[in-house]
């Protein structure tokens, strides 16, 4: 009954809408679609019924297959279709598969900004808030591309206290995740807060450095090359 209702409706509100409201999977609408389609008194599929096959298998797979493996799963669940045709259909309703992900460098360490001293040196376990906070930067992949997170640590919970997000990963990302830490918990100037992160330049920028001087903050970096200094915001993103 919700998927004939979905089907009838569909030139009104989009699918995903109509699923989330009914409670029902996406998957499982496809899935529906796909067995009328089969069950159909002809044998040649029209391009609208093979659609709704690949669709359906685009789906289940969340957009993880191209199309050889498409045509692999589609003979497998007893639909018979040439590889040009099914490529033709592809191409033409911009069906493929979603891309991998690729490596982003978000630390550029070969700069000649003034580089702080290590004074965290591994020593992860903070007896109080707001004695030491660590910043990094991450990348998140979207449908519409590359999005980069900074975010501030506080050592002691392990809490984000600062958060930046953005399209591209300049200073100001940092500045901005530092502000909202240092505007949400306002430590104390004579706190000796030390701000810890690795030797980006981002991190080493002037406009940073005087920023965490008019806080009152102390800034430490990891030494080059070497993940286990920053090991807590790594394991907070992985």
């Amino acid at each position: 009954m919700k998927y004939a209702f979905i089907q009838h409706h569909r030139q009104v509100w989009p699918i995903t809408v109509q699923c989330r409201v009914l409670r029902t999977s996406v998957s499982g609408y496809h899935a529906h679609v796909a067995r009328q389609a089969s069950t159909a008194p002809r044998r040649f599929l029209s391009d609208e019924a093979l659609l709704v096959h690949i669709k359906a298998v685009q789906t289940q797979t969340r957009r993880g297959y191209g199309r050889p493996r498409i045509w692999r799963e589609l003979r497998n669940n007893g639909v018979r279709v040439g590889k040009h045709r099914l490529q033709t259909l592809m191409q033409k309703h911009g069906i493929r598969a979603k891309g991998k992900k690729r490596f982003k460098v978000t630390t550029d360490s070969n700069h000649d900004l003034p580089i702080a001293p290590n004074l965290l040196n591994r020593q992860f376990a903070v007896a109080a808030p707001d004695k030491v906070w660590v910043g990094d930067i991450t990348y998140i992949a979207t449908d519409e591309g590359w999005l980069f997170l900074a975010v501030v640590i506080d050592l002691f919970s392990r809490q984000v206290v600062g958060w930046s997000m953005r399209e591209d990963m300049t200073r100001d990302i940092v500045i901005d995740a530092l502000r909202m830490a240092w505007f949400k918990r306002h430590p104390s100037k004579q706190a000796g807060l030390i701000f810890h992160s690795d030797r980006g330049s981002q991190y080493a920028s002037e406009d940073f450095r005087d920023l965490l001087k008019d806080y009152g903050i102390t800034a430490s970096m990891s030494r080059r090359g070497n993940c286990w200094d920053n090991a807590c915001s790594e394991t907070l993103f992985g």
